[in-house]
């Protein structure tokens, strides 16, 4: 049986997760659609979800057309959670991008749109609420033109648009707006569309089959998710016009999109690409050492069901691997090797009762399992944690997920732009054994230097491989990352390599007739503990500078405010890459720093007659330059003031 695995994504609101229902009723797989505002959805299945009326995390079901199996999965529409989003494109074969007929294209869409592309999925279009006052699809389809620069191709008429009882004529592939379309991308169809010949059906399929496949185009059906209208020719695109998985031997590869827990323990997600998965198997997780897989369940029609095997092109959630959101099984393809942006803000969390900060941590810990960008950094002498955030709303929701899963109420303090620091030049530091008030019994010497961008922390024995027992040299690298966590200003450290330079320690001995006494012989924790030391004094003599996220933006404006709004720009610090035509609009686009984000949001409405639709997304870091260096309070004692992280972690 052929396969499709196939996201719904779209703007809040525009009822992507009411057309999930729809085919599923239509399918069969369900005697009645769901309803949102009920919490009766097959896929917002937290309490958290229903309650909201909005999707958090990406959901998968599946339904039968015809003879080809069709793996949906839902994801969220709001903003702050494009991370989830990203995460589920990066494993489809196809999506559908929902746009309501009464709001058209917002801004959502647009950055929903340019992940589809930037990631490579084919993508269709449904045009939903057609039963609704105020829809107009020819609207819709010039803003997917002009806001979007897609080439859409309609295969629907709307009767009745805007009224309940509103009907949805399918437009055959040998119309003649179709094959207008279909000429402008294909040779064959262009050929005999010049000549006067009338169009051949199989003709215009085939060249839509491969203008959908590299992006060249889009098809766009209409209807409404909550009356059906329009449903069936919706799924006959579906079934005739995407590309489908194709089937692919040799060993097992897969990506793991999401984790998730229910009463049995915890699952990982994964897309199989290549080979096939069976119980009991042994895989590597990247370059980890090998894990046992205990079980796998895959998606089918009639639910997620135990199976021994999972093959090819499947999707299925697998216990056993300790595999975390992004990592793979064996070699994806190329395509699928996506490195997702960090999120940009960061926020203070702290239980309201100061006895549930074990709780606090723990939870916290389970959530960054599920959701890694959340990055929780952990201060247990202040009872708080600091973690990233994409929005407002996502604090909202991570708030409610500690209090309902975990039972512990908390509170934020203000959200701030997420810098980091990085190696300026080279520093070195040694501690010796009972010298200078060295209380751990560890000698240790390391060298800090600067490494290029996007390299990350790498860590390097030098010479003591042989020298010094396996299990110090893993504790003093566990010393150093813990250390660079919090750097001169208390932002994380990254891109330098720390390269140990001398080791000193006492081998295992007791006192006569006595059993081991670690305080006469060097334990793991020594190394752990005096790495922190040595490598904040070597950081120190490095030096470090400050960066901010800069983000690339994209404006798409009427021509008659681009003065106005480059003006805007200007002021916030933006640098203007390029500025093009694109159907009867303007795109501007560049690189901003994250602090002249809100203001730039905030202004662009009344500055363009709400015209503008602007887009942002993380680019890279760069120095801060202007005024002091921003600091963050730090987080528990400071490795760098040797004397009082001596008292404040004793041996």
């Amino acid at each position: 049986m052929s396969l499709l695995n196939l996201g719904i994504v779209a703007h809040v609101d525009a009822g992507k997760t009411s057309l999930t229902e729809r085919l599923l009723f239509e399918a069969g797989a369900v005697a009645r659609p769901g309803s949102v505002d009920d919490g009766t959805t097959r896929t917002d299945s937290m309490d958290l979800e229903r309650r909201r009326g909005i999707t958090i995390r990406a959901a998968v079901t599946s339904i039968s057309l015809g003879g080809l199996t069709v793996n949906l999965l839902d994801t969220p529409g709001h903003p702050d959670f494009i991370a989830e989003v990203e995460r589920s494109l990066a494993v489809l074969d196809a999506a559908v991008l929902v746009v309501s007929g009464v709001e058209g294209v917002q801004p959502q869409t647009v950055a929903i749109w340019r992940a589809l592309r930037r990631i490579g999925v084919p993508t269709m279009v449904f045009v939903n609420k057609v039963d609704r006052r105020g829809a107009d699809v020819d609207r819709v389809v010039t803003q997917l033109r002009q806001r979007l620069g897609a080439r859409p191709v309609l295969f629907g008429a709307v009767t009745g648009a805007g009224r309940r009882d509103a009907r949805v004529r399918p437009v055959p592939l040998d119309a003649e707006q179709v094959v207008e379309t279909v000429a402008e991308v294909d040779d064959t169809v262009a050929a005999r569309w010049l000549d006067g010949a009338p169009a051949r059906v199989r003709d215009v399929r085939r060249a839509v089959r491969r203008a959908v496949r590299r992006s060249a185009l889009t098809p766009v059906a209409c209807g409404s998710a909550i009356t059906g209208a329009g449903v069936p020719q919706f799924r006959r695109i579906l079934a005739d016009l995407l590309p489908r998985c194709p089937e692919t031997g040799g060993p097992p590869a897969g990506t793991v999109f999401a984790v998730d827990r229910d009463t049995h323990g915890r699952r990982a997600w994964l897309r199989l690409w290549s080979g096939q998965l069976t119980v009991r198997d042994r895989v590597a997780i990247g370059a980890g050492r090998p894990q046992t897989v205990t079980q796998i369940a895959v998606s089918e029609p009639g639910g997620v069901l135990v199976r021994p095997t999972v093959a090819a092109g499947r999707i299925a959630a697998v216990r056993g691997l300790t595999a975390r959101i992004g990592q793979h099984i064996g070699e994806p393809p190329r395509r699928h090797l996506y490195r997702f942006p960090p999120p940009t803000r960061q926020a203070t969390v702290e239980p309201v009762d100061p006895a549930q900060r074990l709780r606090l941590f723990a939870g916290l810990a389970e959530l960054a399992d599920e959701d890694p960008l959340v990055d929780p950094r952990l201060d247990e002498q202040r009872s708080e944690a600091v973690i990233r955030l994409h929005g407002e709303v996502q604090k909202e929701v991570i708030a409610a997920l500690l209090e309902d899963r975990f039972g512990v109420r908390v509170r934020f303090s203000g959200t701030l732009i997420a810098c980091i620091e990085r190696v300026s030049g080279t520093g070195t530091a040694e501690e010796r054994i009972r010298e200078h008030g060295n209380p751990y019994l560890a000698g240790l010497g390391l060298r800090v230097e600067a490494a290029p961008v996007g390299h990350g922390i790498e860590f390097r024995p030098g010479i003591e491989p042989g020298r010094l027992p396996a299990a110090f040299v893993t504790a003093t690298e566990e010393g150093v990352r813990a250390a660079l966590r919090q750097g001169r200003h208390a932002w994380p450290v990254t891109d330098c390599v720390v390269t140990m330079t001398s080791s000193q320690y006492c081998p295992r001995q007791s006192r006569p007739h006595q059993k081991f006494d670690k305080s006469l012989s060097t334990i793991a924790a020594d190394f752990r503990n005096l790495g922190q030391v040595v490598v904040a004094t070597a950081l120190r003599r490095a030096g470090t500078r400050v960066c901010q996220p800069v983000e690339r933006f994209d404006v798409n404006l009427p021509p008659h405010v681009l003065d106005a709004v480059t003006a805007l720009l200007g002021r916030a610090g933006a640098v203007i890459d390029d500025t093009t035509a694109a159907g009867g609009y303007l795109e501007v686009s560049g690189v901003l720093p994250s602090t002249r984000v809100p203001g730039v949001v905030s202004a662009l409405p009344d500055l363009t007659g709400g015209e503008a639709v602007l887009t942002t997304r993380f680019d890279h870091y760069a120095p801060i330059t202007t005024g002091p260096a921003p600091s963050l309070p730090r987080r528990g004692p400071d490795p760098a003031i040797r004397e009082e992280y001596f008292r404040a972690v004793p041996r």
